[in-house]
């Protein structure tokens, strides 16, 4: 424990020198803006932003880029209780409660209890990090890749057996993901593969940011052009001191549907690919369950806001876990923060935390002060993010439209990518039109790469025999449990298939 203390105090040194703290205030100022816009949130604001990132050290971009998911997990809260459209799909669940109270003229009372919940959701996920980081990457140097592939299979079986979006749908997205991960030379032969009939832009692959910007950039605008067409009502919200304070003692009797929102969105984040939407959603559903008067939620509970909140901010610390420690990204936002890393000259997994201490451990100190600084400017704040949500869209869409193309163009300085991000936009907009899940594909181009390389390290290991993924101690397990999880959806539907005839018998 001592030695975890030396570490931090050691981070700590680092993530306060003047341009760091700078830019962890920046970032969050900026997250709570982006988290607050609709159809933003983090994985569009750290995906448009990582190309600008270049003009500082890595340490210092990725602690500017962290401070942008802490402060848009925060300002996800605003749009959904101001506008009653998620900022992005974390927050959606605080729309079930925090847009009727903002209804009823009590939006300061549901915007004060979702920044409240969100720095203690934040503040007891940074404390379980510290303490469980370590020892994870300790654990995490006896992989090899037998087991990396087996962590892999574990990622998309959580997509599958604990997702609650469409199974169908959700297996075409990882496919798609798959096959554009697959774009380029292959890794062992160095052979051209779907490169359609050799267009030269094909040969380095589809890159991951192109595709994130695409579908969360264009994709979202178009989207949310179509769904709101110009009618986006704001409703008014009081801010001053003493109802702040007075919010904030109301808040007493949610201290429990916190602590389990916290504890339950960290958990849940820590789940390779799993993230903070199902975080916040199975909190609200817990808060719902345990709480004394069940039927007044969704009509204006301030433990609906809390709950899923809490749970949201929880889940983004989580995510980070398995993608410093193992190379897996807990989130699509993550799975950003991990190919900016690469690109860096970062890599992340076991080995991050004996060669690049110093970064870590700044990363982790950094995270203690963004969630401090992300309340304080959240709450200071909300009149002029409730003044700018009054912007008129038509505004807003040429921002987003040049981030967008900047984004687009500045990894590889190829116009080819500018092209390919409009086609993943306009791909994006359909898949959201169909009700198609997009994480999964942004997940599965991210993990591809790992997953195949890693596959074909253990075959090569095993002379061409699948059970090494099977034999060994630590692989066997997680590709057990991995097939169970693809299992899930079709024990499920037979289990009904067989109740459905007993009823009818029954009856």
């Amino acid at each position: 424990m001592m030695e975890i203390l030396s570490h931090l105090i050691d981070g700590f040194a680092i993530a306060v020198q003047p341009m760091n703290l700078g830019l962890i205030i920046f970032g969050c100022a900026l997250g709570l803006f982006i988290g607050a816009m609709p159809g933003l949130g983090s994985v569009n604001g750290v995906a448009i932003l990582l190309p600008m990132t270049f003009l500082v050290p890595p340490a210092s971009a990725i602690i500017f880029l962290a401070a942008i998911y802490y402060g848009a997990m925060y300002g996800g809260a605003i749009s959904s209780i101001m506008l009653g459209i998620p900022g992005a799909s974390t927050a959606v669940a605080t729309t079930f409660d925090g847009r009727p109270l903002a209804m009823q003229g009590l939006a300061d009372r549901a915007l004060v209890a979702a920044a409240t919940a969100s720095f203690v959701g934040g503040t007891i996920s940074v404390i379980l990090f510290t303490m469980f980081a370590p020892p994870l990457a300790d654990v995490a140097l006896a992989f090899g890749a037998p087991e990396e592939f087996a962590l892999m299979m574990l990622a998309f079986g959580t997509f599958i057996g604990l997702g609650g979006d469409d199974i169908p749908k959700t297996f075409f997205s990882i496919f798609i993901g798959l096959v554009l991960s697959a774009v380029g030379l292959d890794i062992v032969s160095g052979e051209p593969r779907l490169i359609f009939g050799g267009i030269p832009g094909f040969m380095h692959g589809v890159n991951f940011l192109v595709l994130a910007i695409g579908i969360y950039g264009i994709g979202e605008m178009l989207w949310t052009i179509e769904s709101s067409r110009g009618k986006l009502n704001v409703s008014q919200a009081t801010v001053s001191v003493s109802r702040i304070l007075s919010c904030l003692k109301d808040l007493k009797s949610t201290i429990k549907s916190m602590v389990m929102g916290s504890f339950l969105g960290y958990f849940v984040g820590i789940l390779p690919a799993a993230g903070a939407t199902p975080g916040s959603l199975m909190s609200y559903g817990v808060a719902k369950t345990l709480s004394k008067d069940p039927d007044s939620f969704g009509k204006g509970n301030v433990e609906g806001v809390v709950a899923p909140e809490a749970a949201n901010n929880a889940a983004s610390t989580g995510s980070m876990l398995p993608m410093l420690t193992l190379g897996i990204p807990g989130s699509p936002t993550t799975a950003i923060l991990l190919g900016g890393m690469v690109i860096w000259g970062l890599e992340p997994g076991p080995r991050l935390f004996v060669d690049n201490q110093d970064f870590v451990w700044a990363l982790i100190a950094s995270l203690y002060a963004a969630n401090l600084f992300a309340v304080l400017i959240n709450i200071a704040f909300i009149p002029m993010f409730i003044w700018v949500l009054r912007l008129p869209f038509t505004m807003l869409v040429p921002i987003i439209f040049i981030l967008c193309v900047v984004g687009g163009y500045a990894p590889t300085q190829d116009m080819h990518d500018v092209w390919l991000m409009f086609g993943f936009g306009v791909v994006g907009y359909l898949m959201r039109k169909l009700d198609y899940p997009m994480a999964p594909a942004v997940l599965a181009i991210v993990l591809g790469p790992l997953a195949e390389t890693s596959m074909r390290q253990s075959l090569l290991m095993s002379h061409g025999t699948f059970s090494i993924f099977f034999e060994r101690p630590v692989a066997g397990p997680i590709m057990v449990v991995a097939i169970v999880l693809f299992l899930l959806p079709l024990i499920k539907m037979i289990k009904d298939r067989i109740k459905k005839p007993a009823e009818g018998t029954d009856a």
